[in-house]
């Protein structure tokens, strides 16, 4: 008996290896593969600007990156003594109005120069519902828990998702005529827009991939939406906010990922990295005994020999800690 509805995924091209170079943004979902990636070692500039989640505000952090502008003063404000910008999550913060500034020049300045020589560029759309701040409605990606009195909800229509892609895409084909872009839907549910109100976004969402891709042949759609509402069709794969999905769902999303993205002759390295990331959370019964002593050294050993090819700093003062701790 088959308790669910599994489906295929093109097997698409080109592929990612060690040797590309990429970019994520937008809602939790492109974190959770960019820190998957990172944790194989794949080179990744991860959410920079914090999460965002609707289209619009991610277009536009990417295009002032590009176009080196400036940042809108208009959108700064004051939030229990630090300053955060209403364009961005609240992650990027500062104790003052020049320190911010600086920070997201910084942020834009690592997006622009890795943009410009990425070989994919993952985006992850999360609501179509946005929120318009002050007399001039701009658009704003975290309310950052100001009086809602200040802004205006709306929701996104496809024709203006649409409009911004196309002009946003040509533009980065200016600046990287070679780039891959995969499009997905966050699988999260923003369940406190309403249960029909977040099913309606999520249409709009998957309506504009669809729109989107069909536009342009260097665009593809990768389905984690569709995956969690048929293949993963059950509230076990939530966790107790039944919104996100577990870990074991993010886990057999990221395999299907894998599957339809990554290259099969990286495979064998990822094995090796994640099987070292066992280990090093491996907690011994008797941390004084030969075996584990041996053990450290063999580890030890792999991270030397596979530092040659990737930075595992970090790795071996993990490990130097767990040394140091039986000192």
């Amino acid at each position: 008996m088959q308790w669910t509805v599994n489906f295929d995924i093109p097997d698409f091209q080109p592929k990612i290896d060690h040797h590309s170079q990429l970019y994520a943004i937008g809602s939790c979902f492109s974190t959770m593969i960019g820190d998957r990636l990172s944790d194989r070692k794949f080179d990744i500039v991860n959410n920079p600007f914090g999460t965002l989640f609707n289209p619009l505000s991610i277009s536009q952090v990417l295009e002032d990156a590009l176009l080196e502008m400036p940042v809108n003063t208009d959108m700064v404000l004051v939030r229990d003594s630090l300053y955060l910008h209403f364009g961005m999550h609240s992650d990027i913060s500062a104790y003052s109005k020049d320190s911010l500034e600086r920070l997201i020049h910084k942020k834009q300045h690592l997006t622009k120069t890795q943009l410009e020589q990425a070989s994919h560029l993952l985006i992850t759309f999360g609501t179509a519902w946005v929120y318009e701040y002050g007399e001039a409605n701009q658009l704003v990606a975290n309310c950052h828990k100001q009086p809602a009195g200040l802004f205006e909800k709306r929701l996104l229509n496809l024709d203006e998702i649409h409009k911004t892609y196309i002009g946003f895409f040509n533009l980065l084909r200016e600046f990287n005529p070679n780039i891959q872009v995969i499009l997905t839907v966050s699988p999260v549910r923003h369940l406190k827009d309403g249960i029909m109100e977040n099913q309606v976004s999520k249409s709009i969402l998957r309506l504009a991939c669809h729109d989107i891709s069909e536009s342009f042949d260097f665009v593809h759609y990768f389905p984690s939406y569709e995956i969690m509402m048929d293949e993963l069709r059950d509230y076990r794969f939530y966790k107790s906010d039944k919104t996100h999905p577990t870990d074991e769902a993010e886990a057999y999303i990221w395999e299907r990922f894998k599957q339809a993205w990554i290259a099969p002759a990286a495979f064998p390295m990822i094995q090796e990295i994640e099987q070292i990331r066992r280990e090093l959370a491996h907690r011994p019964f008797n941390p004084e005994s030969p075996s584990h002593l041996k053990f450290l050294e063999n580890l030890n050993k792999k991270l030397e020999r596979l530092s040659q090819f990737f930075d595992f700093s970090k790795e071996m003062d993990q490990l130097r800690k767990q040394v140091d701790f039986r000192k």
